[in-house]
Parts: C-alpha cells; structure tokens; sequence
C-alpha cells in the first residue's frame, strides 16, 4: 500500500525528494544552506523542508553511512524522531549534528535519511516469575564477549 507524504520545500536549490536509484525504502535529506564548521561545533542544519505525515506514522532521521567519513559528523539525537503533530509550513525538518573536524556542508549535501513507520501498537506489560527460554549468553547478536 502506497502513501502520501505531503511536503513543502522552503528552498528551490536543493534537489526533491526521492528514492536513490532503487537502493534502499530510506529516503536522503539535503542540507539547504551552506556552513562552515569547526571541531567542536554543535548546529541545526536546515534540511529546507516541512512534511505532513499520514495520520498513525512518524518519521525516523539517521546519518547517512558516509556523514561521518565525508564530513566528521555525528547526528547528536543518534536516531531523530519526527511524529505526525509536526506538520506546518513553520515546523522545518531540521538535523542535530556535531563536529568532529573542521569541516564544510554545501547546498545540496546528502547527510541523512529517513523512513516513515507506523506507529507502535499498545503494549500490555505482563509481569513473569520466569522467562521460559534457553539462556543465550553474551553480548550482541553474536552470542559471545
């Protein structure tokens, strides 16, 4: 099932948005404006749009894999989320990031993505004595230390 995403671009320099050649379902955002960066700095970067989600989704923002290697950033929210409440022509997408190295963002610049997901069901907590499970052990998906 297709959905719409209603959107407005507050710039006509970067490019609209769109899938990246059949790659991935996640979507690139662009930075709208130009900024100078030194190590150390913290700063909003303009993505140049305002969205209206479909009622029941909200959008997860993430670096691109290339941000820091190309640019020395790291989005500082780690994963941003956007939820459907934040929908006016004011409310401009915007990415939390910080500098590693001094470093240049130009107009146009791809530095993070997102995708939109439904939101999550209720959950009903339910209080156990045991988990019926085989014990898994270790850290991560790889079962050991």
């Amino acid at each position: 099932m297709e959905e719409t995403i209603k959107i407005k671009y507050h710039s006509d320099k970067i490019e609209k948005l769109r899938y990246i050649d059949g790659k991935s379902d996640w979507i690139d955002l662009r930075s709208a404006k130009e900024y100078d960066l030194k190590k150390g700095d913290f700063t909003l970067v303009d993505l140049g749009v305002s969205v209206e989600l479909p009622k029941g989704y909200e959008m997860l923002i993430a670096s691109r894999s290339s941000t820091f290697k190309n640019y020395g950033l790291i989005q500082t929210n780690a994963v941003g989320i956007v939820d459907e409440s934040y929908c006016s022509d004011d409310d401009i997408l915007m990415w939390p990031c910080f500098a590693t190295r001094d470093t240049k963002i130009n107009i146009n610049d791809r530095l993070c993505q997102f995708r939109i997901i439904k939101h999550q069901p209720k959950i009903e907590f339910v209080e156990v004595e045991h988990l019926d499970n085989e014990v898994r052990g270790g850290f991560g998906s790889t079962g050991k230390n």
